[in-house]
Parts: C-alpha cells; sequence; structure tokens
C-alpha cells in the first residue's frame, strides 16, 4: 500500500507538471536519444514505468486501464474521471483496502492464537499471552522493576526474524519495566535460568502502530527467550 501511494504521489506530482505548462494534446512521436537530458528522460520513464507495472500488477490493478488514465492526463486529452473526482474516489478507495487488509490482518492473528493454545505444553494468561516452557530453571524470578539480562529472538508469524541478540553475539540488559507488556508480564513468569517462548499479541506488543519498518501494525510477535540472570 506505501509503494502504491508513493506510485500515485509521484504520477499527481508529474501531472501537476504538465497542466501547469498547460500542454495540448500529443500523439505518440518517433525520437533518438540525442542528448544526456533525452535519455535521462527516456531512463526515468523506464525506471517508473516498471515499478509501476510490479506494484500495480501485484496489488490487482489492470495496467491497461491504468494507462489509459495515464496517458489522458499526461497529454491534456479528456478523461472520463475527472482530476478532483479521481483524488475524492482513490483516497475512499485506499482508505476501503486499509481497512479491509486491517481486519483481515486482526483475523490471521486471532485465528493463530486460537489454534496455537490448543498445542500441547501452550499455557495462556489472562491478558491473552502465550507461551511454552522449553527449558525451566531453578533460580529466582524477576519482578517488574528489576533488571534482567536475556538472550533473545524475535520473529514474525510468517517466520521474519526481526531481531536477536543471538546474532549480535551479546545478551540484552533492559529494565523490564520499560519494555512491552507482553515481555514484562512474560519474563516474570521465568525462574533465572529458563527459556520460554512468548506468543504475544499485537495489544501486548507495538499494537494497531507496529514498530518503524521491521514490524507491521497488529502484528502478533514470537520471541524466545532464556533469562540469564537478574542484575543486582
Amino acid at each position: 500500500m506505501k509503494k502504491l501511494v508513493f506510485i500515485l504521489c509521484a504520477f499527481a506530482f508529474c501531472f501537476n507538471v504538465i497542466q501547469a505548462k498547460k500542454k495540448t494534446v500529443q500523439k505518440p512521436i518517433s525520437f533518438e536519444l540525442a542528448t544526456e537530458a533525452d535519455s535521462a528522460s527516456y531512463a526515468l520513464g523506464v525506471n517508473m514505468g516498471s515499478q509501476i507495472a510490479t506494484n500495480l500488477t501485484k496489488d490487482g490493478y489492470r495496467l491497461d486501464i491504468f494507462a489509459q488514465g495515464f496517458n489522458a492526463a499526461l497529454f491534456s486529452a479528456p478523461t472520463k474521471i475527472s482530476v478532483d473526482s479521481a483524488e475524492i474516489f482513490l483516497n475512499n478507495y485506499m482508505r476501503k483496502m486499509e481497512e479491509a487488509a486491517t481486519k483481515f490482518k486482526i483475523k490471521e492473528q486471532e485465528t493463530f492464537l486460537a489454534e496455537n493454545k490448543k498445542r500441547e505444553g501452550v499455557k495462556e494468561t489472562e491478558s491473552g499471552l502465550q507461551y511454552l516452557i522449553v527449558k525451566l530453571g531453578t533460580g529466582e524470578k524477576p519482578t517488574a522493576t528489576d533488571k534482567v539480562k536475556v538472550n533473545y529472538e524475535g520473529s514474525l508469524l510468517n517466520g521474519t526474524k526481526f531481531d536477536s541478540s543471538i546474532d549480535r553475539g551479546e545478551p540484552l540488559v533492559m529494565q523490564l519495566n520499560r519494555v512491552i507488556s507482553g515481555w514484562q508480564e512474560g519474563v516474570q513468569l521465568m525462574p533465572v535460568g529458563s527459556k520460554f517462548v512468548f506468543y504475544i499479541p499485537y495489544e501486548l506488543a507495538y499494537g494497531k502502530q507496529g514498530a518503524g519498518q521491521v514490524i507491521p501494525p497488529y502484528s502478533t510477535l514470537i520471541f524466545e527467550v532464556e533469562l540469564l540472570e537478574i542484575v543486582k
């Protein structure tokens, strides 16, 4: 969706420039790349055309109809939809697409968690946090105000790993009450020396905002956590 918005913004920019210059309707012409500016212009067309084709096809748009609208606007030909109407329509359409994508994402998370809690060994707390005990240590359990040292790996439901102290080669020391609520609750269940897998619903993670480019909105997170020590 973000790529689509970028492409449409780029198109809108080009269209506004063309409108400002009040170009007349033009027919396709034969041409040669006689100058560096000619080559740059053609290269820009190839580059943008390739990106547009890839992204619009992936999102289910018809390239032939897109090309009709694009060319009509590009060369100031009559259009079936006015510029103002097109903008309103696209805003409404993209909002509907985002709402549908959000509903699908939430349903996907709910389905996963409903099935996951049926797995042998998986437990669920009142908050909805799910966890699996891989290894149960014998040490002390931390409190919410403790500082702890952990090794961990975090991934999305599709298996994409977004963070790992193991890959960095250094455990993480953190104040437990300064991390997401799923971590706060989960790590307090662990005696030192334990290794748990946490399945954290988006409400206990980064919610509808997500976290940067790494964690999308409405993401259930899977963390494998080993509690090494409570740092005094």
